[in-house]
């Protein structure tokens, strides 16, 4: 195996949204060679036949090189399987995984099958959730299912179909919707002439500068403000959503000093205990008192925290910490006040630099 992980992107998006039309454009790109797709069930997802070259044991085997198979099981048995046929040279090298989650499913245990398992984090990285929602019946399915609006509040970028054939009004409607819900993703059309671009490279490493992209991994570029809380809007402006969106807030916090180590654990582990259930995504960048030279990198789903990991250098002129925390029935104002009393603590012992380098929070890839 190559010490490269593998790249993995979950799509998601609710029933009839158009994941497999979106599977077979996809499918065609020259970016998609030496890329596997795990959907759910075979039968479920008409992936185009002309493409199909041979089907074995729960794996097709596609004309350009690429793979499909199912999820026969649990998804770590069916991503552990696709190391062991890699290692054992029963198929190529792969560059990325794409899993395609049923219209029903909650994406945040797939996160949290890729970032608790031993193994699986090893050899995989996840690069990002595109959630696809549907142009004509995307707002009735936000009001109805609150499946939909989780899908949407953990993207990290948000995918529109069936465009031609909503109005105008419909869409715009829509769009302020999904800003609402997650102010941090950015939002595409299915019209756009490539998806892979769309459907890759949404996490914190840029792979076209191959290097580290903080302010659009933490959605910052796409926000319009730092600091957005989803109950400061007018009361008039409330009939444009649903009563499962008021469950949804999305906030950063930020520090511009270094922290110490040991206020950082308190934090994480305060904020995992009191909140963890409804702590859908926390994406964030800290400098450490101990280590100010590396910034260290954290990303969690509810109470599973992905290994976290030391980048070689700041990949730009902001230091300091910088969180975002995307929560479903959060309790924002105690967070706030954690991280409030974290960060205006006077006199915090701080463990020495072998003490946080040998800490298992400190250790692992992204």
């Amino acid at each position: 195996m190559s010490s490269e992980p593998i790249s993995v992107s979950i799509l998601t998006g609710f029933l009839g949204a158009g994941k497999t039309t979106v599977l077979n454009r996809l499918l065609k790109e020259p970016e998609m060679t030496d890329t596997a797709v795990i959907i759910n069930e075979y039968g479920d997802v008409a992936i185009d036949h002309l493409l199909v070259e041979q089907a074995s044991d729960g794996v097709i085997q596609l004309a350009d090189g690429c793979l499909c198979c199912t999820v026969r099981g649990e998804l770590v048995d069916t991503l552990a399987d696709l190391v062991d046929r890699m290692q054992t040279g029963r198929i190529g090298k792969l560059r990325r995984v794409i899993i395609e989650t049923t219209g029903l499913a909650d994406p945040v245990p797939v996160l949290q099958s890729l970032m608790a398992h031993p193994v699986l984090v090893q050899a995989y990285r996840l690069d990002g959730v595109v959630t696809l929602v549907d142009a004509v019946n995307g707002a009735a399915t936000l009001d109805a299912h609150p499946e939909a609006v989780k899908q949407v509040a953990v993207a990290d970028r948000i995918l529109i179909s069936k465009e031609d054939i909503a109005d105008s009004a419909q869409l715009e409607a829509l769009r302020n919707r999904l800003a609402h819900l997650n102010p941090g993703a950015e939002i595409f059309s299915t019209r756009a002439p490539q998806l892979a671009p769309i459907l890759t490279g949404c996490g914190l490493y840029d792979p076209s500068t191959k290097t580290a992209d903080v302010a659009r991994w933490l959605g910052e570029a796409s926000s319009h403000h730092h600091d957005h809380h989803h109950h400061d809007h007018d009361h008039d402006h409330d009939h444009h959503h649903g009563h499962h969106d008021d469950r949804i807030s999305s906030l950063s916090l930020r520090y511009d000093r270094a922290l110490p180590f040991s206020s950082v654990e308190t934090f994480l582990e305060l904020l995992r205990s009191v909140h963890g259930d409804g702590l859908l995504r926390l994406k964030g960048i800290i400098e450490v008192a101990e280590r100010p030279e590396r910034p260290l990198v954290l990303h969690a789903v509810q109470k599973t925290f992905h290994p976290p990991a030391w980048l070689a250098e700041w990949p730009d002129a902001v230091r300091g910490t910088r969180l975002v925390i995307i929560g479903f029935d959060l309790q924002e104002d105690h967070v706030r006040r954690l991280f409030g009393a974290i960060t205006n603590q006077p006199g915090v012992d701080q463990p020495d630099r072998a003490a946080i380098e040998d800490n298992p929070l400190a250790v692992g890839r992204y």
